[in-house]
């Protein structure tokens, strides 16, 4: 009828319009599949929970242990001791001829975590480091929920955790601590979690020839291990407490190799000593 100011929609038209839109759902759909990452990244995102890669060294120990602000002034250490920094994709390209104008002479770098997470820079970060002159080394977040300790190792050492005797590489850093993404010590019992860490320090052994550096905080250690002693004869230990004095050591271990003093230092945030001389930590690179 003319006048009525309707315009219909033929049939055929309609029919043509649902397979069209059936086919951008499915390419929708595939697009997500093919892109696991991205989509969870997302999704935490909308929930307020951190993405996956997105955890360093020392990420959780101010949250569940607190801490003081520190310097490099007011900490108690022995007489030799040797200032760096740790470092990962939340610093992006470093400046690292400032901090070895500030008197830093080693970094670590986070290269991996769990079995599917690299850091986009750590290129940048492990060999500029190097080139300013300090001795560098890599470490790896550990998630004991998501694959086995040598699974974890191996991929580790594929992506930039390996070692070699040059006198400018130390040896890897497995980071034991709290969960960033949910339960403390990641559903795993005290037992399990020391045969993790156990599994983790043979495989890089066997693919290095060294023991890795354990990062921990005494609050994480006793609740997760059990306050194991099994290490402390073989694996240097990286110790978190932002305070004056690293304070009670986990088990088995007598003395510190490194120690993560604050989160808030200049430049860069994390801030560490090496207990030694400059020719200990030398003797620590060359194995």
């Amino acid at each position: 009828m003319l006048g009525s100011g309707r315009s219909r929609t033929r049939p055929g038209a309609r029919r043509r319009g649902i397979p069209a839109l059936l086919s951008t759902v499915v390419a929708t759909l595939a697009l997500l599949i093919a892109t696991p990452n991205a989509a969870t990244a997302a999704e935490a995102g909308e929930r307020g929970e951190p993405a996956v890669g997105s955890a360093y060294l020392g990420s959780e120990i101010l949250e569940h242990e607190g801490g003081q602000r520190v310097t490099e002034d007011t900490i108690v250490t022995p007489l030799a001791t040797v200032e760096g920094v740790d470092v990962s994709s939340h610093q992006g390209n470093v400046a690292w001829s400032t901090l070895w104008n500030a008197g830093n002479r080693f970094a670590y770098v986070k290269a991996t975590e769990g079995t599917s997470y690299r850091n986009p820079y750590f290129a940048q970060q492990y060999n500029g480091s190097y080139n300013v002159g300090m001795i560098r080394g890599a470490y790896h977040f550990a998630l004991p929920n998501n694959s086995s300790g040598a699974a974890q190792a191996n991929y580790f050492v594929d992506n930039g955790g390996g070692w070699s005797r040059d006198g400018r590489t130390l040896p890897g850093v497995v980071d034991m601590e709290y969960n960033p993404y949910g339960a403390t010590c990641y559903g795993l019992s005290q037992s399990a979690m020391v045969n993790w860490i156990r599994d983790f320090a043979n495989t890089y052994r066997a693919r290095t020839g060294r023991d890795v550096v354990i990062y921990t905080s005494t609050s994480w250690w006793t609740t997760c291990t059990g306050n194991s002693s099994a290490f402390g004869s073989t694996n240097p230990l990286w110790v978190a407490r932002y305070a004056s004095s690293p304070g009670t050591l986990p088990a088995g271990w007598g003395f510190y190799t490194f120690w993560q003093y604050t989160s808030t230092g200049p430049t860069v945030g994390d801030h560490n000593v090496f207990n030694g001389a400059m020719d200990r930590l030398q003797a620590l690179a060359n194995g």
